[in-house]
């Protein structure tokens, strides 16, 4: 399946392109001058301070890795000055003395950049949190859905000083979370803490374009607080519901309609990666790169996203060739030599990864309605259940689950069909195929 490929759009995918877009640079791996980006490090001139002065403003809400390693990077890249909102104290110092910070890139060559000029508050600092956002041409963040609740109400409190003075001010608010439109879920949450006397102003002035974000950045510890270690691939797309953008950030595709391209990230990347650490960790493996040089767990990596392929073409109609190098382009990334991710770290969280509407169970569903055969990702959901980390607190609850209700009960749960159902049994054998 998928296996007549455009040559010239994998040469695109190794560069780290989309080949779903026009042919736009990948910003991450473009060579700046002296491997800098955006501004002078922090001993400005007057004239350079002026300069970076009048940058516009972009406040970033979290300032871990994904917030330095992707986002705040892409913004910078794109002539922003980068405000990040943060709760570490430390790394608010950090960022504030030095003005920069250093991103790497995990490849053969370790090209590495510096990121500038960047500066940053504390969530709790409402009064200068409010200048910031009062300044800002934009705001992003990348926080962690299950966080987004955390950070609404400091925002909102911003917000409602910024929408009393901004004079009609437009403010685009992007939430770059690993979740389905995230941005519209921060939307309600900031309207729930706004006086309502200042909603119909709010809606006039405020947008929250849904996103999707993919770069893989595994856990790590630096020497250099600051320093981020990324793989050179990424790729955010933003809806725009067929309007024009009030910016364009470089680097970013926008788009009419998220939900195809959320489905592809969804069904690919998170399903293949959380299944290769599945099946790695059946076969005894450490990390997802150790487990993907075994031919056998490739093999059947690959086999689960050919399967979801072709639940994404039969929905929504993506070309086949392009398809087939996306799902190459990725099982690459996952096997990258120069990431070590653990298995533990990929295949955390079982019980939310076998939500219905998640990475396993949701392509699987849609499949069967569908009539596509999926039998090797019953194997992967099958290699879910099996997993076991003392750990990891979702893995010890999902095997009380199976222990309490029995492999049918629980699989019935899950899937939300009847044990006698043709999903549960064939995901039930093989399970027992396991002889776990």
């Amino acid at each position: 399946m998928f296996r007549k490929i455009d040559r010239e759009k994998h040469r695109r995918f190794e560069r780290g392109e989309s080949i779903l877009s026009a042919a736009i640079p990948n910003p991450a791996i473009q060579e700046t001058a002296a491997g800098r980006i955006g501004a002078e490090p922090a001993g400005l001139s007057a004239s350079r301070r002026e300069e970076a002065a009048a940058r516009p403003k972009a406040v970033h809400f979290g300032a871990g890795n994904i917030g330095r390693g992707f986002i705040g990077v892409t913004l910078a890249k794109s002539g922003y000055e980068v405000v990040f909102v943060a709760r570490n104290p430390e790394q608010i110092r950090l960022l504030r003395e030095q003005k920069e910070y250093a991103v790497e890139y995990a490849s053969e060559s370790g090209e590495r950049e510096t990121v500038g000029p960047v500066n940053a508050v504390p969530i709790g600092s409402d009064k200068e949190l409010a200048r910031q956002i009062g300044e800002a041409e934009l705001i992003t963040t990348a926080v962690g859905l299950s966080a987004l609740p955390s950070i609404a109400k400091a925002l909102a409190k911003a917000l409602e000083k910024r929408l009393d003075k901004s004079g009609g001010r437009p403010l685009p608010i992007i939430a770059c979370e690993n979740g389905i439109r995230a941005s519209s879920q921060l939307r309600r949450l900031v309207f729930r803490h706004l006086p309502e006397a200042l909603h119909e102003q709010a809606q006039r002035q405020l947008t929250f374009p849904d996103a999707m974000i993919d770069r893989i950045v595994p856990a790590q510890k630096n020497r250099d607080p600051l320093l981020i270690r990324v793989e050179p691939f990424h790729e955010w797309v933003v809806e725009t519901g067929g309007a024009e953008p009030m910016q364009r950030i470089r680097g970013v595709k926008y788009v009419r309609d998220l939900g195809p391209w959320t489905e592809r990230k969804l069904f690919t990347v998170n399903t293949g990666h959380c299944a290769a650490a599945y099946f790695g960790y059946l076969a005894g493996f450490r990390t997802v790169q150790e487990a993907l040089a075994s031919e056998p767990v490739r093999a059947k990596a690959r086999a689960v996203l050919e399967e979801t392929g072709a639940l994404l073409l039969a929905r929504h109609g993506f070309d086949a060739a392009e398809h087939d190098a996306y799902i190459d382009k990725t099982l690459e990334r996952f096997a990258n030599p120069a990431l070590s991710d653990k298995i533990s770290r990929i295949a955390r969280s079982p019980r939310r990864k076998l939500d219905r509407s998640d990475r396993l169970v949701r392509p699987l569903l849609l499949g069967h309605e569908l009539g596509l055969e999926m039998s090797t990702l019953q194997e992967a959901i099958a290699a879910a259940l099996a997993y076991r980390n003392p750990l990891d607190e979702e893995s010890v609850e999902l095997e009380r689950i199976l222990r309490r209700e029995g492999l049918d009960g629980a699989l019935s749960r899950k899937l939300g069909l009847p044990r006698s159902h043709r999903l549960v049994r064939s995901v039930a054998d093989a399970y027992d195929r396991l002889g776990r």
